[in-house]
């Protein structure tokens, strides 16, 4: 966590689901170095992604773990006070906007479609 980039990605995703590109556009940082600071966060199980066409949409990791829910809680608090962080946050609304960014609830997980199958057949 001593990476500035990635603090100031769960900076954005503190906010909501963000689109890879839109957090490329916020932070003005390369698709590839963006892509391989969220693969990070994402193998360390800090972030979720999911595939929508093209695009990929990135989260904060289900915060109901007691230990991730402190730590998003702590760099929550420890972001209001830092210039870069509310800097990102400030471009962030501005981006939104504009129409560049759009924050984004993701979608209720689908059932696979034996189980709806399955329950067809009772």
């Amino acid at each position: 966590m001593s990476d500035q980039t990635r603090l100031r990605l769960i900076n954005l995703l503190l906010q909501g689901e963000l689109c890879g590109c839109d957090i490329q556009h916020v932070l003005g940082l390369s698709q590839s170095n963006v892509s391989r600071h969220l693969n990070y966060l994402r193998r360390v199980g800090l972030v979720a992604d999911r595939r929508e066409g093209y695009r990929v949409f990135y989260t904060l990791a289900d915060p109901r773990d007691l230990d991730r829910k402190r730590l998003f809680e702590y760099l929550r608090l420890a972001f209001e006070s830092d210039s870069v962080f509310l800097s990102d946050l400030k471009s962030l609304r501005r981006a939104i906007r504009h129409g560049a960014c759009t924050l984004s609830e993701p979608p209720p997980a689908r059932r696979p479609a034996s189980a709806a199958r399955g329950r067809a057949r009772i």
